[in-house]
């Protein structure tokens, strides 16, 4: 399902997820950041904001959603490609699914709380309605690097 890919295939997109990444990190957030793409031009963008907002559903990818949503006016993205940091949690793969997003390219795996690659692997569930074509190890390096150092600046 998930298929590797190297850094340079789509940099410029996850360069804007990883600015948003480092905005969320700089608000205190844990470090993710998405951006949802349409025919090369960026409908939205977004980073974690759970803390901010205080509510545990404002990942990257739902606000980055919610905005899209809102920007086209439509409760569905199809055709629509997003490129997030990190493998999404089963709450994000949900409503990708539910959004119709067409593409998933994301940066580093989530051992703990992914659920594509990781965990449920939310898309090869049989209940699953939608599967976007799913791509891993965007940046996979960087993001990896930007959690760990965010993680270790909490602890000390």
């Amino acid at each position: 399902m998930s298929q590797k890919q190297s850094q340079s295939t789509r940099p410029d997109f996850m360069t804007l997820a990883f600015g948003e990444a480092e905005a969320a990190a700089a608000r205190g957030e844990v470090p993710v950041g998405a951006v949802i793409v349409r025919d090369g031009e960026v409908v939205a963008r977004a980073g974690n904001r759970t803390r901010e907002l205080n509510d545990p559903t404002a990942h990257a990818e739902m606000l980055v959603i919610r905005e899209a949503c809102a920007a086209l006016g439509q409760e569905r993205l199809t055709g629509l490609d997003l490129y997030v940091t990190l493998e999404p949690c089963a709450m994000c793969a949900a409503a990708i699914s539910f959004a119709r997003i067409r593409r998933l390219y994301f940066g580093a795996e989530d051992e703990k709380g992914g659920a594509v690659v990781n965990g449920p692997r939310f898309y090869s569930s049989p209940t699953c309605h939608h599967a976007p074509e799913t791509y891993s190890g965007f940046s996979e390096q960087k993001s990896a690097t930007l959690l760990r150092a965010f993680f270790r600046s909490q602890r000390g």
